[in-house]
């Protein structure tokens, strides 16, 4: 995408700023966030005050707001509360940024006369799948989170339907990067990899749910950012998942951080306190390969040596 105006919502949190950096190297990009869960430091040229000398305007605001920059060729919408505990903790107010901050959002982009909408669905709503999760198979909500997110997709589903306009929906697959990326400041929101790697490289005992055999299709938040990217520029209409068609359990995921790491850190098991777990996640990413050409390019053992590299360089 080359010589194109931008907004990315959610822009200053993990993906939401991956993919404004990414995208300023040849667009304008205006990366609006309220900071509840991202950080402004997260962006190329911006400091912790929101302060811009660089490649990517910075907006301190709420997809709730009345007066969005939506004045703009494209909009990556990624601002959301974005699992399971941090809606089941805050429903009213999740609930609204997730369902209503979407509608205002892409209402205002309509109004704008931008007809181009990328925004960010979930895989969980497919539920414990050792095989393929295929985008057309039965679906139900079992969360707050998840009634949240297919709410998105039944309203992107009517701007499509009603004003022609181009909405794809993106069911990403356990994204990480690492703290040494964006993730730092999420925390305990943080991707399991970037959480483990951060405690076993500091002799702590990674803390596992159950006996560790759970499964995840990791995809690195680089090839995440080039699917985003590719649904904008062949301007999709739908529901696209976005995973490599791989799934590690937990276990392994920690023998290869401690390889990486030259580590032996064993993890400690606990019982799992949460009563919806998806246990096992992997993507069937045909569609959206066959309409964009997309591939996954980075595998979990060169993603978790990206993740350990800070480590290592200490």
């Amino acid at each position: 995408m080359r010589g194109k105006r931008v907004l990315v919502t959610g822009g200053a949190g993990f993906i939401g700023s991956n993919l404004a950096n990414h995208l300023a190297a040849d667009n304008e990009v205006i990366a609006l966030d309220d900071c509840h869960l991202g950080t402004p430091e997260n962006l190329d040229g911006v400091d912790a005050d929101g302060n811009a000398d660089g490649p990517v305007e910075f907006v301190d605001g709420s997809v709730l707001d009345d007066d969005l920059p939506t004045d703009v060729d494209v909009v990556f919408h990624l601002a959301a509360y974005s699992s399971y505990t941090m809606v089941e903790e805050n429903k009213r107010e999740a609930t609204r940024v997730n369902v209503e901050g979407f509608v205002n959002t892409v209402e205002q982009a309509r109004e704008d006369g931008c007809d181009t909408v990328v925004y960010a669905t979930t895989s969980s709503i497919y539920g414990t799948r050792t095989e393929p999760s295929p985008e057309d198979m039965p679906i139900e909500a079992r969360t707050c989170y998840e009634a949240s997110k297919l709410a998105r997709e039944r309203y992107g589903e009517y701007f499509g339907n009603h004003y022609d306009m181009s909405l794809a929906g993106l069911r990403f697959f356990s994204v990480y990067q690492g703290y040494g990326g964006a993730e730092e400041h999420k925390g305990e929101y943080a991707n399991t990899v970037a959480q483990f790697a951060d405690a076993i490289a500091d002799g702590e005992a990674p803390v596992l749910f159950g006996d560790g055999s759970q499964t995840r299709d990791f995809t690195h938040v680089d090839d995440v950012v080039r699917a985003i990217e590719l649904a904008a520029e062949d301007e999709l209409h739908g529901i696209y998942n976005v995973g490599t068609g791989e799934s590690y359990d937990f276990n392994t995921m920690v023998e290869m951080i401690n390889d990486e790491l030259g580590t032996d850190v064993d993890p400690e098991y606990v019982e799992n306190p949460l009563p919806v777990y998806v246990h096992d996640t992997m993507a069937d990413a045909s569609k959206l390969r066959a309409a964009t050409g997309w591939e996954p390019e980075i595998g979990f053992e060169e993603g978790v040596a990206r993740v350990c590299a800070p480590y290592r360089d200490e």
